[in-house]
């Protein structure tokens, strides 16, 4: 099921990275290898109660003037109405009401989207409640008095957030059609590739019951199959703060994502591939989602019986941490190769969704280790049980062993490499997770 979207929005220095932080916590997965996921934390993922939700910090407001302060928060409250489910609205209870919060509350109720409104650097409540009750003039509701360098207020901030929840398991339950979502940076050509696919299927458009977007998802049918696009038009919007439109794509690149059964990472052909494009990867790889990488306008380029070989290894050193991703050479302008998009998508639905019997895993292991043996340390040496398919989506593997502090990164890599070089696993992460018991267990 798709987790909810909670964005922070507001004015420089009220504390939303403070709070982004305090959420995020030690939940944050940090893969040193993997770009995109350890720096700019723009998005984690936070758990409250029995709820799971990803959080953005739209952030990233130093300008100089006022001005540029208000426009740029309306970029930011705007991204936020686009991607998210629930808005925390940040003040500062300090500070106290100002032009800019007013202007920007305007957007937001308007946006007919939840919006909490979260006042922080309370420090005390007994006597900083008459300074809170002043942004009721905001007409957004109820003010949350909340202190995020203290912590006071979040636990009950965060039950107002997850009772914004949609009860999304009757949309699941009866749409099981695959989502595709197209992403890259802007102007690759995403907008181009979308509406070639569409004009030439004869497009359904429809709304999708219960997706708490405004946006909407398009339908698109393909030789008796249905497939539904991800609305990206948020990434195709242009703004006018250059240095905050990467951040603004990337954060609209996680609620796609985040949506979506395979992402088609759109990279432009005479450009090659980039840090962004990099970072963007990182989400998908990072989210366990199908992965397609298509190299568009490549009609553009001047080639040799060399030119493909050279691209592919560019791309395949650059998104290192990802080899098992289909690489694909199309052209959106000329329709080349499109037809092979959809033949690869699904192959990667398949393999999202692959099961491999339990015995059949159990021998490929001991086939494995027989050939390279496990590593040890100290005279102790890791011992492998047992491994089993435990769901797909990505498709998950635990494996039990005797010492889960012997089995090393690199190990974990070469078992996953066997299974592969059986069953494939075409454009999907595979996820391992080691569990330790004894051996009368």
């Amino acid at each position: 099921m798709r987790k909810p979207v909670v964005a922070i929005v507001g004015r420089p220095n009220v504390g939303k990275s403070t709070l982004f932080n305090a959420l995020a916590g030690e939940t944050i997965s940090i893969v040193k290898d993997t770009p995109g996921v350890t720096r700019d934390r723009i998005y984690a993922d936070v758990e409250w109660l029995n709820y799971s939700f990803t959080l953005i910090d739209t952030g990233g407001i130093e300008p100089e003037s006022s001005d540029v302060i208000l426009s740029q928060m309306r970029s930011q409250a705007q991204t936020a109405i686009d991607t998210a489910d629930v808005i925390l609205f940040m003040v500062d209870c300090k500070q106290g009401l100002t032009d800019s919060d007013s202007k920007v509350a305007d957007m937001l109720r308007r946006s007919h989207k939840p919006v909490i409104l979260t006042v922080n650097k309370v420090d005390s409540y007994a006597k900083m409640m008459a300074e809170v009750y002043e942004f009721y003039n905001l007409g957004i509701g109820e003010p949350y008095p909340i202190s995020s360098a203290n912590k006071q207020g979040i636990g009950d901030l965060l039950d107002v957030v997850v009772s914004h929840f949609p009860d999304q398991t009757k949309e699941e339950e009866e749409d099981t059609r695959p989502r595709i979502a197209v992403v890259g940076k802007p102007n690759v050509g995403k907008s181009s590739l979308i509406n070639r696919l569409l004009g030439e299927d004869r497009l359904i458009v429809s709304d999708i019951a219960g997706t708490t977007r405004d946006a909407v998802d398009t339908v698109l049918k393909r030789d008796g199959k249905e497939y539904v696009m991800i609305d990206t038009a948020g990434l195709r919007r242009k703004n006018k703060i250059k240095e905050d439109l990467e951040r603004y794509s990337i954060i609209r690149s996680v609620t796609a994502v985040e949506r979506a059964d395979v992402v088609v990472l759109l990279i432009d052909a005479q450009e090659g591939v980039t840090e962004q494009d990099a970072k963007i990867a990182g989400i998908a790889h990072d989210r366990g989602k199908g992965i397609i990488i298509a190299v568009n306008k490549w009609d553009a380029v001047d080639k040799d019986d060399k030119t493909i070989y050279r691209f592919t290894e560019r791309v395949r050193l650059t998104l290192s941490f990802m080899p098992y991703a289909e690489i694909l050479f199309i052209s959106a302008k000329t329709g080349q190769r499109l037809n092979k998009l959809f033949e690869t998508v699904d192959q990667v639905l398949e393999s999202q969704s692959m099961r491999v019997q339990t015995g059949v895993l159990n021998e490929i292991m001991a086939e494995a280790a027989a050939l390279q043996q496990p590593p040890s340390d100290k005279g102790k040496h890791l011992r492998l049980y047992y491994i089993t398919q435990v769901s797909v989506k990505p498709p998950t593997f635990v494996i039990f062993v005797n010492d889960k502090e012997l089995m090393h990164f690199s190990y974990v890599r070469y078992l996953e490499n066997k299974i592969r070089e059986t069953f494939g696993f075409k454009g999907t992460s595979l996820k391992f997770i080691i569990r330790e018991r004894t051996e009368k267990e």
